[in-house]
């Protein structure tokens, strides 16, 4: 073997090494702390640190930590979090954190293994299977998108609520109000979806993404929905599933379809393109957030924001009534 190869894999040999032995120091299991002290950390202060994996799971735990905790997300805004794979960075977070909380349900599907060694806690795996949509073209596994359907994300903050208030029980009053200062501000956000998307013509209410990401949503706020790909989007659209949505597009006269902000719109670009050759105009509604958020610091990158962006964009491109600044005037992307 020629010197420069094995000196390359001598060094990857040695990274896998580092790797493996972050990883094995992660099983820290879950020890919540039960005494009536405040949670003395590493820099001598009473912040802990949470660490998540996807920005929806980050900004409920900053909602109810409150100033309790230092909270940060390793998978940033427009990353797919089906093919995210941890970097050694990503490692020595996790096993430096407090607290773990990611999704579960195989959104994190590269992930889990390293999630779980970690002592995570998957905020959506408790939420009663009745409540879970099971898509056909994978059995066994339950659709991971939950935080489409407001008052199902509600159970995901509650969970989070819950760790927090055993781990830190001296401030368990803390987390339990400000979760309950949380749920009447996602009520009202689900109100204002329920009320906009049923503006929109019952006809023209048809949802078309890059992939199976809105089925909560369709389901919660009675829009049908069609995605490209299946529910990863580590699956590929067909010819055949492009042609048949074209041919609905085309006989049922919808007026848009939507890219993602985290999936390629190639496919989606190829709707338009399908629909021009048959002589119906079909445009790109706007760009909505399926598995992330918008950019740190801005409205849509927060919870509220993202879905308050999604319902708003989604209204106004399929022919219903959204004021163009969304629920509360906030957003800085809306579709004029």
């Amino acid at each position: 073997m020629p010197h420069r190869q094995r000196n390359m894999l001598h060094v990857s040999l040695v990274a896998l090494i580092a790797v493996a032995g972050l990883l094995a120091g992660c099983e820290k299991g879950d020890q919540p702390n039960q005494s009536d002290k405040p949670i003395d950390n590493k820099d001598g202060t009473s912040r802990y640190t949470i660490v998540c994996t996807v920005g929806m799971v980050a900004d409920l735990a900053r909602e109810i930590a409150g100033d309790r905790a230092t909270v940060e997300s390793i998978i940033g805004a427009s990353v797919d979090p089906h093919l995210y794979q941890a970097s050694r960075g990503d490692i020595v977070k996790l096993n430096e954190a407090d607290v773990v909380f990611y999704n579960g349900l195989l959104l994190e599907g590269k992930m889990e293994d390293i999630l779980e060694k970690c002592g995570g806690v998957a905020v959506a795996a408790k939420i009663d299977e009745a409540k879970l949509i099971a898509p056909p073209d994978t059995p066994g596994h339950f659709d991971p998108h939950v935080w489409m359907d407001v008052p199902l994300w509600q159970e995901a903050a509650r969970e989070i609520a819950a760790h927090l208030s055993k781990y830190d029980a001296a401030h368990a009053d803390e987390y339990s109000a400000n979760l309950e200062t949380l749920i009447p501000k996602l009520d009202r956000l689900h109100a204002y979806a329920q009320k906009c998307i049923a503006t929109i013509p019952k006809d023209s209410r048809v949802l078309v993404t890059a992939h199976d990401a809105f089925e909560y949503f369709g389901r919660a706020y009675d829009i049908e929905v069609r995605g490209i790909q299946g529910i990863s989007t580590e699956s590929e659209a067909g010819v055949r599933d492009i042609n048949a949505l074209v041919d609905l597009l085309v006989k049922r006269k919808i007026r848009a379809v939507f890219v993602e902000s985290s999936v390629s719109e190639k496919n989606v670009r190829a709707l338009v393109e399908g629909a021009a050759a048959r002589q119906h105009e079909l445009s790109i509604g706007g760009t909505l957030f399926s598995d992330a958020m918008g950019a740190p610091g801005t409205y849509e990158g927060t919870y509220t924001g993202m879905i308050d962006h999604n319902v708003t964009t989604i209204t106004r491109a399929l022919g219903g009534d959204a004021p163009a600044g969304g629920m509360d005037g906030k957003l800085s992307v809306a579709k004029d």
